[in-house]
């Protein structure tokens, strides 16, 4: 971008990040998510540092925060309430390091990590020991008299005890003078817990009330409440972080052991770290155990430990130089759409894909986004060009959730379905009731690829080192047209070609021998029968016993096996009608592969019943793993949470399907307690 270019960019990033602010902090609504907020903030905090002179007093760089509420007692703070700017990689942490360096005189610095809790901030003041009182950050130097709602907290003492601890004999005098006759100022967040949230939550869809979105908008709204009693009603819980106050303190952590002797709950994975590298880990290491923590968290916060240090790197803007917060890895992110193309599936559904500027979302870097369809395209609104946000949950792919249309250039250009399919050029069809244009030539070169690619699979035939390169290779040499054309080859077809030698030849070739004896719902999961997933193909091999019999099924038959509907049924009656499907099983069998008995469950009853749903990462075991193990002891595993599911197990990551669980009341096993449950 030229510079008249940056100054529009960064006028439309102005314009829509205070716009977002102030649903935020003032009106405490939100539109968009906090992760995607800070994508913004970050993006023009980046172009004003590389165009310092479009710097302006307005810029939301140049501010903490919205203007208060007006319904409570103003207060004015003696130290303002600053925000903190934010680190997204290791690069960036390495840079602000060197950065502190020019403002001191230190050789070498030393850290100190503590977690961004996602909550609420607030500053409370006590005079002779007492809790005189509470206010909300505000605009940073202008806050909210909320005394009476912060002293429901349990977890915020209404009066200062001191129990000694290993605390300097100058430090415990300075503390005991403060609580006799001065004042101490403590800062922290409150925050309500995840299991908490919850709970409230479901208590207030019983009750016909809109649930909140999130634990942060819960404990702002509580906290800001003119009746003290439905904050009490509300399981707030409160952190500190900061002492103001100078009671001999040299270094920040010597403020979190003061903080705790005076009966403040403080992070315990708090730690002092000796170098950058050590500050990096310790984010590293959070960030793992990030969904295990009982609260809400996007990042952990460095600051430079030695106090004079930190007062010495001083204030620039609204932001000490000595402090930054390190933000996780999102599940949302914030990008440009460079293209939309179309990408023909194995069915033939045709599926609008954004090409995306990479962006990194929940830890992996991305550069495409599904658009999901026609009627998803219209409604996010989203042009070519547009600023977008995208997203990555668990096990769902990413995608664009929301075009930010009020960043708009006027160069973006608008999207239009094709009439034809971009591969093969037959006519698209959009059969009556779906949302999805299909191509409905069977010979199309993309869907035969397609179709080929998830054959050999790893829930398929799982034919190792037979990867979608090396089959596009064979299809443009004319080895293979088909799935049973992958059984014929030879070490002798394979040497000849590029990249080939007789080594991995030989070793592609043992792979496929290998993988010619198959269970019979692998063999269907292979055949992309449509609507039939991984389980629904289990099912169905269970039920019918060989393939034999199944080819001899009709609907009704069909739909005397579980979870099998009248379109399941139908879907599958026609695959097995259609003369050139019934050849490539014949094919199929000629070519020496040989479908082996169905896996009997074992006689363990324990889990007979009992239906589960997996969703996320898990550790312990692969997903085949965990439903293996499910079935052995009697149990049954689905694709979809129904009324019938009896768990969840959530792994890391957990996609849509622990939303539908939450909001069916269905129960939640996470991995570990799952890992109890089947041993």
């Amino acid at each position: 971008m030229n510079k008249k270019e940056v100054k529009q960019r960064i006028d439309k990033l102005k314009e829509t990040i205070n716009r977002h602010r102030y649903l935020y902090h003032v009106l405490d609504r939100q539109e968009i998510s906090d992760e995607a907020l800070d994508a913004l903030k970050h993006e023009l905090f980046q172009l004003e540092q590389q165009y310092p002179d479009l710097v302006t007093q307005d810029s939301p760089t140049q501010r903490v925060g919205g203007k208060p509420l007006g319904k409570f007692q103003k207060v004015t703070h003696k130290q303002p309430m600053l925000s903190i700017e934010d680190v997204f990689s290791r690069e960036e942490l390495g840079k602000w390091e060197e950065y502190c360096f020019r403002f001191t005189k230190e050789d070498s610095l030393e850290y100190f990590g503590e977690l961004k809790i996602d909550g609420f901030a607030v500053s409370l003041l006590y005079r002779t020991g007492l809790l005189v009182q509470g206010a909300t950050r505000g605009n940073g130097k202008v806050g909210e008299n909320v005394t009476q709602n912060v002293k429901t907290i349990e977890s915020i003492p209404l009066t200062l005890s001191f129990a000694k601890g290993p605390l300097s004999r100058d430090i415990v005098q300075s503390i005991g003078k403060h609580i006799s006759k001065g004042e101490i100022e403590v800062r922290g967040e409150v925050y309500m817990e995840k299991k908490a949230f919850e709970r409230f939550n479901k208590e207030r869809v019983k009750s016909g009330e809109e649930p909140y979105a999130n634990p942060r908008n819960l404990a702002a709204g509580s906290i800001r409440q003119l009746d003290s009693k439905l904050a009490a009603s509300r399981p707030l819980r409160f952190m500190a972080y900061d002492l103001v106050t100078d009671l001999g303190q040299s270094t920040h952590a010597k403020e979190h052991e003061i903080l705790k002797v005076l009966g403040f709950k403080t992070d315990d994975t708090a730690k002092v770290c000796k170098t950058i590298g050590k500050v990096w880990e310790y984010r590293q290491e959070i960030e793992k155990k990030r969904d295990s923590l009982p609260f809400q968290m996007d990042g952990v916060v460095a600051s430079v430990n030695d106090g004079r240090s930190f007062q010495e790197l001083g204030v620039v803007g609204k932001s000490p130089r000595g402090i930054r917060a390190l933000k996780f890895s999102g599940k949302q992110g914030v990008t440009k759409v460079r293209d939309i193309v179309l990408q023909v599936g194995r069915t033939g559904a045709i599926t609008p894909v954004a090409l995306l500027e990479p962006v990194e979302v929940a830890g992996v870097t991305i550069s495409r986004a599904t658009l999901h369809n026609e009627d998803e395209i219209r409604r996010l609104g989203v042009k070519i060009g547009d600023t977008v946000i995208v997203e990555r949950a668990g096990d769902v792919i990413p995608a664009v959730v929301k075009a930010l249309g009020e960043l708009r250039s006027g160069k973006e250009k608008a999207f239009h379905m094709p009439s034809a399919c971009p591969i093969c050029k037959s006519l698209l069809k959009r059969p009556e009731g779906e949302k999805v244009w299909r191509c409905k030539n069977k010979d199309c070169q993309a869907q035969r690829r397609e179709l080929l690619y998830h054959f050999v699979s790893k829930k398929g035939f799982d034919i190792a080192g037979l990867g979608p390169k090396i089959i596009d290779t064979l299809i443009e040499e004319h080895l293979i047209s088909g799935a049973a054309d992958i059984f014929q080859l030879q070490e002798g077809d394979l040497v000849p070609l590029d990249r080939f030698g007789e080594k991995s030849a030989s070793n592609i070739v043992a792979s496929i021998k290998a993988s010619k004896e198959v269970v019979l719902s692998r063999l269907l999961f292979s055949l992309g029968i449509r609507h039939m997933g991984e389980e629904t193909a289990y099912d169905v091999a269970e039920h019918f016993g060989t393939i034999e019999k199944l080819m001899r099924a009709d609907k009704e038959s069909l739909l005397a096996v579980r979870d099998v509907g009248e379109v399941v049924a139908e879907s599958i009656e026609q695959w097995f009608q259609n003369k050139s499907n019934r050849k490539l099983i014949a094919d199929l069998l000629s070519a020496g592969v040989k479908i082996q008995k169905e896996k009997r469950r074992a006689g363990s009853t324990r889990l007979s019943g009992k239906t589960f749903v997996l969703t996320g990462e898990l550790e312990g075991m692969t997903r085949d793993e965990a439903k293996e193990r499910i079935r052995s002891l009697g149990g049954e595993v689905s694709e979809s949470v129904s009324s019938r599911t009896a768990y969840v197990v959530t792994g890391e990551n957990p996609g849509s399907k622990l939303e539908k669980a939450k909001k069916l009341g269905i129960k939640t096993l996470p991995e570990k307690k799952f890992l109890k449950f089947i041993t």
